[in-house]
């Protein structure tokens, strides 16, 4: 039986004690899908590691990734 606050809230608790993050959990917190997650890791914008067959982001990748985007928007912006 699922919890009532799952269908509204797919990740419903969050766990400091995660280091790392499946690819879909990323994209959930980055707010984008899945697939383009995957390009972002593909291209090498957004760091991940492998785990046996896994890929698996890293916590901090993800406000490392949002932190730059912001920086180049930045950039873009005052030029």
């Amino acid at each position: 039986m699922s919890r009532p606050d799952e269908a509204t809230n797919p990740e419903p608790e969050f766990d400091p004690t995660l280091v790392l993050l499946t690819v879909e959990e990323a994209a959930r917190r980055l707010r984008i899908g899945r697939t383009y997650c995957y390009r972002l890791i593909r291209t090498g914008e957004l760091e991940s590691v492998p785990v046996g067959r896994l890929r698996r982001v890293p916590v901090d990748a993800v406000p490392e990734y949002a932190a730059r985007l912001r920086k180049s928007n930045r950039n873009r912006t005052a030029a």
